[in-house]
């Protein structure tokens, strides 16, 4: 019955349009009903028996066929009624998919027995069945950041199956501040949507946009459908990039490795893209030294050490790094990066001689100032505080002239000869830690100055001369030195001029200038000349010259070259000396002296005697030393009356000479008279031969020479202590005296034999001095004087003296 009553409506429609028919008197086979779409199934579209004129009653015995376009069965008849009802729910946007405003569905009806054959055209009206939806749940519209306000972009439309009011009536956009919807309908009813820019995008305040736009149907219950609408904002290059900070400052380790990170600076943009991609790079305003030492990575930014950093060559590295993005139309930030550089201790201290003399003079005056030096150091701080020094032991001080000036002066006089060069080391010495050290050595040499006097390695020079030399022979080399130099060293030698028993000292004595070689010119003999005193001088040649002179004292060597001389007894020359002696003599008795001089010296003058030939070995004794001949024994009646003694002298040179004498002894009864009384008979001229002519020439040249002798050595004892009295004499000296003692080598006797008192001996003869002998209490002294000790500058004249003193009591006399 409920489906009765829904197709009643139809039926209004089949009658109106069969009524309609009949007007027309048009007879249609076709048969048109108008139902909605979605109807349930088994609803009543119409009936086909009653509008159709069928009997009821014989359509089930009927055969009715059907057919539906598309071979689907959405509707069936009733035999039993003859309704047309639904079979399937039809869906009007099935059979129409292209949105018209009428949609029909076509049926064929046959009937048989008898056939009829009728059209039915069913009309499908459209209900608000279907939501409008959009093709795609999401919409993404992308909009740049620079688009002008008012810019429209369209949106998908929604779609809604649906026709007329059912379909889609209009659009709703979620709240939003930059868009606005703006709804346009399409010639075919069809309802769009623009979105409409209603304020400026900034895509670094928001980057998306989530909208929702919602369709709407007009149906009595409208349906909408929804959509979201993502808004993309695409960037534009409208942010420059910018820098963490405007300026860096930073510290940087001078001599850090090469690729060490210096410093990051980070900038960034806002922007997006390509437009966000940022190149670093130095500024125009960048010098060249900052690009030769520093490394910037263009990609990052990161700038890192490219070459050795020196602190002494370059403290301050400004640059200005620029970022740039890489947008269409680039922008551009900067910052400032200032490099300090951190010294380190890695540079030596440096010493420069600016200016010195040398060669200087060595008498060069204290305080002076002989060179100018300065220090410097690349470092800073303690690191380039510089002290300088030099080996304390020098003649030099340092002596600070201004900053980092420094003068060398002389400190104490120098010495040319003591050094004459010294390598002056400057040491430097910074205060880093640890300390680095540098030093310079300057020789300076000393310029000789005559300061200093010739000098001999002896300041008396004593030299023995051999007598008898030749001529012309080296004594010795007298050198003197002089530490100075060139001129003021080389050294001329003189003799200084005197003169020695009236003969100048140049015509004995000759020097080499050059070389100090000192020679005799002539050859000397001791017996006459012993020594000579004189000076010499060694004169440099500088300006003015100086001299020194010393004393050279030569000293004749004697030679064994003279032989002893017996002056007692006295004799004739080849005669026999005669004694008589009493017979009586005792034991021990003196009988006779034989004294023998030799006018050599030292061992040469040593004389000693023996007995050459003797008559009677057992009855005299013979004192080698003082040639007293003394009795052994008393005479006896058996002891011939004539004895004959041969005795030698000799001396104790190399080789030795000798002398002879032969004593003829004779023994008498009687004494024999006193020799006092035969000293006092006066000489006979007639006593004299030939020979003592000459002997008393001799005599006269000794006697001149002695007194000489004498007053030279009366000065010299004058100039030293008097020696003792106690003093032994000389061993070659005889004292006479009439009381009869023996003392060392000097006789002292009353005997006859001195009356003859001395002989004197030079290679020209023999001189015989004949006198009487002293008066009782007084004394005689034959002596060879000994050689001084002291210096004296004449020679001794003689090779003997002979010294008489006469005095009184139990006095003695000294020679």
């Amino acid at each position: 019955m409920e489906a009765h009553r829904r197709g009643q409506p139809w039926r209004r429609y089949v009658s109106v349009f069969l009524i309609f028919s009949a007007a027309l008197n048009v007879v249609s086979a076709v048969t048109h009903y108008t139902i909605p779409e979605e109807m349930e199934e088994g609803s009543v579209v119409a009936n086909l028996a009653a509008d159709l004129g069928l009997d009821v009653n014989t359509l089930s015995k009927r055969e009715i066929r059907l057919d539906v376009v598309g071979n689907k069965k959405y509707l069936q008849i009733n035999k039993d009624t003859g309704e047309l009802y639904i079979l399937e729910k039809m869906d009007r946007e099935l059979f129409c998919p292209i949105k018209t405003a009428s949609c029909f569905l076509k049926l064929d009806v046959t009937i048989e027995n008898p056939i009829r054959m009728f059209n039915i055209e069913l009309e499908i009206m459209d209900i608000n069945d279907n939501t409008p939806h959009f093709r795609r749940d999401k919409m993404h519209v992308d909009i740049s950041e620079s688009t002008a306000v008012g810019e429209r972009f369209s949106l998908n439309n929604a779609i809604d199956p649906d026709v007329g009011d059912n379909s889609v009536k209009t659009y709703h956009l979620s709240e939003s501040n930059h868009f606005t919807l703006e709804i346009q309908t399409g010639r075919d009813g069809s309802k769009f949507a623009d979105l409409i820019l209603q304020t400026a995008l900034d895509r670094e305040q928001q980057e998306v946009h989530h909208l929702i736009l919602t369709a709407v149907d007009g149906g009595v219950q409208a349906r909408s459908g929804t959509a979201n609408i993502i808004v993309r904002v695409l960037d534009t290059n409208d942010n420059a990039p910018k820098f963490d900070k405007e300026s860096y400052n930073i510290e940087i380790m001078e001599n850090s490795p090469i690729g060490s990170l210096v410093v990051k600076p980070n900038a960034t943009d806002l922007d997006e893209g390509t437009n966000s991609v940022i190149v670093y790079s130095y500024s125009l305003y960048t010098s060249e030294k900052t690009h030769e030492t520093f490394s910037l990575n263009p990609n990052n930014g990161e700038i890192t050490v490219k070459e050795m950093i020196n602190y002494e060559d370059f403290r301050i590295y400004d640059m200005e790094v620029i970022a740039t993005d890489k947008g269409t139309n680039s922008l551009s930030g900067q910052c400032k990066i200032t490099i300090l550089v951190t010294d380190m201790n890695d540079n030596h201290p440096e010493i420069s001689i600016k200016s010195y003399q040398s060669p200087i003079k060595e008498d060069i005056a204290v305080d002076t100032v002989i060179a100018v030096v300065s220090v410097s150091d690349k470092d800073s701080g303690e690191n380039g505080i510089v002290d300088i020094h030099i080996a304390d032991e020098l003649p030099f001080a340092l002596r600070e002239s201004s900053d980092n000036y420094y003068e060398l002066v002389v400190s104490e006089p120098l010495d040319r000869e003591k050094v004459p060069e010294y390598d002056i080391t400057f040491t430097v010495t910074d205060r880093g830690s640890p300390p680095l050290s540098d030093n310079e050595t300057m020789t300076l040499e000393l310029l000789d100055v005559n300061d200093n006097v010739p000098q001999f390695s002896q300041s008396f020079y004593t030299i023995p001369v051999m007598e008898n030399n030749a001529p012309g022979a080296l004594l010795s080399s007298l050198t003197a030195f002089d530490p100075d130099l060139h001129e003021n060293q080389y050294l001329v030698y003189f003799i200084i001029e005197k003169e020695i028993v009236n003969t100048s000292i140049s015509m004995l004595f000759s020097i080499n200038p050059e070389n100090g070689n000192l020679y005799a010119l002539k050859t000397f003999d001791y017996e006459i000349e012993k020594e000579f005193l004189f000076h010499i001088e060694a004169r440099d040649s500088g300006v003015p010259p100086l001299s020194s002179n010393v004393t050279v004292h030569i000293i004749i060597v004697d030679q064994n070259d003279n032989t002893p001389a017996i002056v007692s007894p006295w004799r004739v020359h080849g005669s026999v000396v005669e004694e008589k002696i009493p017979r009586s003599t005792d034991k021990g008795s003196l009988v006779s002296k034989v004294i023998a001089i030799d006018t050599d010296s030292v061992q040469n003058s040593r004389i000693t005697y023996q007995f050459l030939q003797v008559t009677d070995a057992t009855l005299f004794s013979l004192d080698q030393y003082n040639g007293d001949i003394r009795t052994m024994r008393m005479f006896s009646y058996r002891d011939p009356r004539h004895q004959r003694l041969v005795v030698i002298a000799k001396d104790n040179g190399e080789p030795a000479l000798s002398a002879t004498v032969t004593i003829k002894l004779s023994t008498v009864e009687t004494a024999v008279k006193a020799y006092s009384d035969m000293t006092e008979v006066p000489l006979e001229y007639d006593i004299f031969s030939d020979l003592n002519l000459y002997l008393v020439i001799g005599l006269g040249s000794v006697s001149f020479l002695l007194l000489i002798t004498i007053l030279v050595t009366c000065v010299l004892k004058c100039q030293k202590p008097m020696p003792s009295i106690a003093a032994p004499p000389s061993r070659n000296s005889v004292i006479s005296d009439r009381n009869s003692t023996i003392a060392d080598s000097t006789l002292v006797s009353n005997d006859a034999y001195w009356y003859s008192m001395f002989l004197a001996e030079t290679r020209k003869g023999k001189l015989v001095v004949r006198q009487p002998v002293p008066k009782a209490g007084s004394r005689y002294i034959v002596s060879s004087l000994p050689r001084s000790t002291g210096l004296t500058e004449t020679s001794d004249s003689a090779a003997s003296t002979l010294q008489g003193s006469t005095t009184t009591g139990s006095g003695s006399s000294s020679s």
